[in-house]
């Protein structure tokens, strides 16, 4: 994970109609479709912590603040909160959006997702979170225990090194449609949107860092015009 001093910086490259205001397309790199495609593994847990949920929209929000406020008494003997209030996010999202505690820890140094058991051997349950009780002892399970299979590899494989190849660059539409960057796509857009002067168009380069990256998850909950949200009007 990047740190708070010097956190995760991308570009995007915005196409601007400045007559209407509205960003009509940015050319992205490979990091950003990454980052984007990202979005789709993170549990609503993780965004409900990371917009907070007051400014959640719909009652999910609702949800997240119940479990917050249940006493621990009425959950199952061996269950946490934690697992519905922290849930685990990407890793690899981490750059972009701040990672919970359980993220930071449960990984240090593994590369790769570390599991636990109980020490006493009571059960042959396994654990990724070592703060989690045994369902007979209630006991931590926090016996450091190994897997071994290929579809963890296999698993690890796929995404350590993103989704997308970075030999090409990419179009992102407003309202975050994702396709190959070309020329014929480039003018064929600006017929679409039904552009006649083109010196109404502005190009901008922008940064995207952590605090643009959770405006970015928040509008794409709320809006249609995500991009022109987060870099332009700054509001949803």
């Amino acid at each position: 994970m990047a740190s708070s001093s010097s956190p995760t910086k991308v570009t995007l490259k915005l196409l601007i109609d400045t007559k209407n205001q509205k960003v009509l397309f940015a050319e992205a790199s490979k990091n950003v479709i990454d980052f984007l495609f990202n979005l789709l593994r993170i549990p609503v847990g993780t965004v409900v912590k990371l917009l907070t949920k007051n400014e959640m929209v719909g009652s999910i929000g609702n949800l997240y603040d119940s479990v917050e406020k249940m006493s621990e008494n009425y959950m199952q003997i061996g269950q946490t909160k934690e697992v519905l209030l922290n849930p685990r996010a990407p890793s690899e999202i981490s750059g972009l959006l701040p990672a919970n505690d359980a993220d930071a820890n449960s990984n240090a140094g593994a590369g790769g997702t570390l599991f636990y058991k109980c020490p006493s051997n009571c059960t042959f349950d396994v654990t990724c979170d070592s703060t989690t009780l045994c369902s007979k002892c209630n006991r931590a399970m926090n016996s450091l225990t190994r897997y071994v299979g290929k579809k963890v590899v296999d698993d690890n494989i796929s995404t350590q090194n993103g989704f997308v190849k970075d030999v090409i660059t990419f179009m992102v539409m407003d309202d975050l449609v994702i396709e190959p960057m070309s020329t014929i796509s480039s003018i064929t857009l600006l017929n679409k949107f039904n552009v006649k002067e083109v010196g109404t168009l502005q190009e901008k380069v922008v940064e995207m860092g952590m605090d643009e990256g959770i405006k970015l998850l928040k509008a794409s909950l709320q809006s249609k015009m995500v991009l022109t949200s987060v870099f332009i009007k700054k509001k949803i």
